[in-house]
């Protein structure tokens, strides 16, 4: 009785065959003829194993361009989302088609853009709080009466106004500041002592690569008077190393407010201001 037994050899013998024929463009059924043998179809699987079939002999399928496309996209760095948003189809479709592919990286933009969605409605929700906690605030405060305008105005000269020193007399009443409501308020303040307007000079302090004409403006707007009232601008230089950040659309710079013969009007502020001191050691 004949020995129907294969060896090894004979099997990477007729895997060899199997293959180059494969790699010619023959179907499985072209395979098994050129063979003659009696090759089930699980035998036959086992000598293509890894060898994938030629093009023309898989069936057309409607989604191989959609696949394409997906693999295209994935290449391009998108998202599992983004291809189904795009080509309308399962997203375990899409996992399917392009898993093979390396997880793209997200540029820098891209993660800021991800994070800056992620927290908008945190960010959004604390604005709100902050508002309605300020404005509350404000309400508070209700119409400031002479006296207590006169006190607040004691205490902003004395914090940011121009003060003499022991080494150095100089009873000037000069008050230099960035913020637009303490200006406000220090100019309600002058006008309640009765400092008269012919006795106000003003100017602008800033760097020289802000928009000076456009805070100078701003400025004059504030305090109702125009441009050419101003004094001479000084610009401070610009040293990238050492600049403030504050530098954007809304710098301004710094506003100054001198008071003209004034010097019994700084004695004057001196003593309010050892006054109020003096009171608030004072018991109720």
């Amino acid at each position: 009785m004949p020995n129907t037994q294969r060896t090894p050899h004979d099997y990477e013998a007729l895997r060899h065959h199997a293959l180059t024929l494969r790699r010619a463009g023959l179907s499985r059924r072209q395979i098994r003829d050129r063979l003659s043998l009696p090759l089930t179809d699980a035998a036959l699987t086992s000598l293509l194993e890894g060898e994938p079939p030629p093009d023309w002999t898989r069936r057309p399928n409607a989604k191989d361009d959609l696949r394409a496309k997906a693999r295209e996209l994935r290449k391009q760095g998108r998202t599992y989302n983004e291809i189904v948003a795009e080509l309308g189809v399962a997203k375990s479709s899409v996992s399917l088609w392009v898993r093979d592919l390396p997880k793209p990286r997200k540029s820098p933009e891209a993660m800021h853009q991800m994070r800056e969605a992620r927290w908008a409605p945190y960010r959004e929700a604390r604005d709100r709080a902050i508002e309605q906690t300020k404005a509350a605030a404000a309400d508070q405060i209700g119409q400031l009466s002479e006296r207590e305008l006169f006190l607040i105005g004691v205490g902003l000269y004395w914090s940011e106004g121009s003060k003499s020193k022991p080494y150095q007399r100089r009873e000037q009443v000069i008050f230099v500041n960035s913020d637009p409501g303490m200006i406000k308020v220090y100019m309600a303040w002058l006008t309640l002592l009765g400092v008269e307007r012919e006795r106000l000079r003003f100017s602008v302090m800033i760097h020289e690569s802000a928009d000076v004409a456009g805070a100078e403006q701003f400025w004059a707007d504030l305090v109702g008077i125009d441009t050419t009232d101003l004094g001479k601008t000084s610009l401070k230089r610009h040293n990238p190393k050492t600049a403030r950040k504050n530098v954007g659309d809304g710098y301004r710079g710094c506003f100054v407010v001198r008071v003209l013969q004034c010097a019994d009007l700084y004695r004057r502020i001196e003593g309010w201001w050892y006054g109020i001191v003096l009171g608030a050691k004072r018991p109720a």
